[in-house]
């Protein structure tokens, strides 16, 4: 049976080949980390199902230039992980302009079978002080 530490260990190892993969545009990557029932929102309170987040990674509809991902917290509540942290980023949208992304993040990852997938991801744009 796997401890906290090796599940939190492996989670950090999903995150970066998540980050990698959104840098990368790397579909097949992104298909198994992300489940199926996939609610991901987005900075500006759009929302993504699997399917459509995936398409517009694909179509360059979000290009990430640059993501970094520091101040992570997890927690684990059973077959369910919460990383609580932060992303800064540089994506080109829909192939012409460029945002800058400051965030605080929850992503929620959820044991399938052998597998942890992203159930959810929800950032919080921090303010600029």
């Amino acid at each position: 049976m796997p401890t906290d530490a090796d599940i939190f260990s492996l989670i950090r190892d999903l995150e970066e080949r998540r980050y990698a993969a959104m840098l990368d545009a790397d579909i097949p990557t992104l298909d198994a980390l992300l489940a199926d029932q996939l609610v991901y929102t987005h900075s500006n309170a759009t929302v993504d199902s699997k399917a459509s987040y995936l398409a517009k990674v694909a179509d360059k509809y979000f290009d990430y230039l640059e993501i970094t991902h520091p101040e992570e917290q997890i927690i684990r509540h059973g077959s369910t992980v919460l990383v609580i942290g932060r992303m800064t980023a540089r994506v080109l949208m829909e192939g012409k302009t460029e945002r800058r992304l400051n965030n605080r993040t929850l992503t929620v990852w959820i044991a399938e079978g052998d597998a942890w997938r992203v159930a959810a991801f929800q950032p919080t744009p921090i303010p600029d002080s």
